[in-house]
């Protein structure tokens, strides 16, 4: 049986900003701009008993908590902090799958400190980034990486909460079905209109129904239910995409300032593009016109796109393909992915025009 723990910072942002400002400890902080578009990062425990969580707009953390503290986000710091974090995973087992800055699994199923118990590592672990962060951790521990995860958010903060397989599906039956990975709201809330509300009715559920009703996420879920996830944990995680996108303090309305702020994002595109060496084919272009709806549109190349010569067309086209000229934009984005979509033109170069095939 595999030994998993997940690892995961308590409101990292904040609590880094908190430990390095004194003045901040014990205030309602959120690590954010200070702007009409922005969104809280993360907010700091002292904020989240008003309602202010990470993703919620910053106008909205405001009128939640008027006394909030705004403080600008040091993503520089944080990636130091991360890398000293990530150095004691490395104590343990080279089994290491980072998620994000402040969150991984660790497979301690046979480690380097021959430790027999996954619960006894995660204590050393726990204090030893205490001890040379000044930070708390919450950790999750099972035999797979859902339940680890799940597990982790428990006893949050600087808690430590495990899964026993013998006790697995009785957990999971209890489960609320919004706190299932890969369950967002409006995954939850078509569940809930199929009378799914926790683990134990998603159980009740044929694999054909699942599957009918969400595709391949159906077989996912079916099994998640069960508490069967197979998923090794994973060293090296291949960069799939790599994008920008940018929020508009105002919206942006007429076709000259769409284009040229489209030309500006396709810059930046390309300089990360060369930045992480990525080598993708397809172009996904991405418009939200308001909090509640946004589209993507994408476009695959024979070449690799590298450069603003090759974007440029590309980015147009999708463009064109939208309502881009009839409503206001709040956000723009660009990305290029590896990953080519089922119904996505595919374009080659013909005579420096391009060519469209089925």
């Amino acid at each position: 049986m595999r030994k998993i723990i997940h690892i995961d910072m308590d409101a990292f942002f904040a609590s880094v900003e908190q430990r390095d400002n004194p003045e901040l400890r014990g205030l309602p902080i959120v690590v954010s701009y200070d702007q009409p578009r922005s969104v809280v990062t993360t907010a700091s425990y002292e904020a989240r008993p008003f309602g202010v969580h990470s993703a919620m707009p910053i106008a909205q953390a405001k009128k939640r908590c008027p006394h909030i503290v705004i403080v600008e986000p040091h993503f520089y710091r944080y990636k130091e902090v991360s890398a000293q974090i990530h150095s004691v995973f490395h104590e343990y087992t080279d089994l290491v799958e980072p998620i994000s800055l402040d969150e991984a699994f660790l497979d301690v199923t046979d480690n380097k400190k021959d430790i027999s118990l996954a619960i006894d590592i995660a204590k050393e672990i726990k204090q030893k980034i205490l001890e040379q962060t000044g930070l708390t951790a919450s950790a999750g521990i099972s035999y797979n990486k859902f339940l680890a995860k799940i597990a982790s958010d428990i006893r949050k903060p600087n808690g430590i909460f495990t899964v026993h397989p013998d006790k697995a599906l009785d957990f999971i039956a209890r489960l609320p079905i919004e706190n299932f990975w890969g369950v967002g709201p409006k995954t939850a809330e078509r569940m809930h209109r199929m009378g799914i509300f926790t683990g134990e009715h998603l159980r009740a559920v044929s694999l054909a129904h699942l599957k009918q009703v969400f595709g391949k996420a159906g077989e996912i879920y079916y099994s998640f239910a069960r508490g069967i996830d197979n998923r090794p944990v994973e060293p090296y995680r291949e960069r799939k995409s790599v994008g920008c996108e940018e929020t508009f303090v105002e919206d942006v309305h007429t076709e000259a300032q769409i284009v040229i702020r489209l030309y500006h994002i396709i810059l930046e595109l390309v300089k990360r593009l060369a930045k992480n060496n990525f080598e993708g084919h397809t172009l996904v272009l991405k418009i939200k016109w308001d909090a509640r709806n946004q589209i993507t549109r994408s476009i695959t190349s024979e070449k690799i796109l590298r450069t603003k010569d090759q974007i440029l067309p590309l980015a147009k086209y999708l463009l064109h393909e939208t309502e881009y000229r009839t409503r206001p934009i709040r956000l723009l984005g660009l990305s290029v992915t590896n990953h080519r979509t089922e119904g996505d033109r595919f374009a080659e170069w013909v005579e420096g025009e391009l060519d469209f095939k089925d």
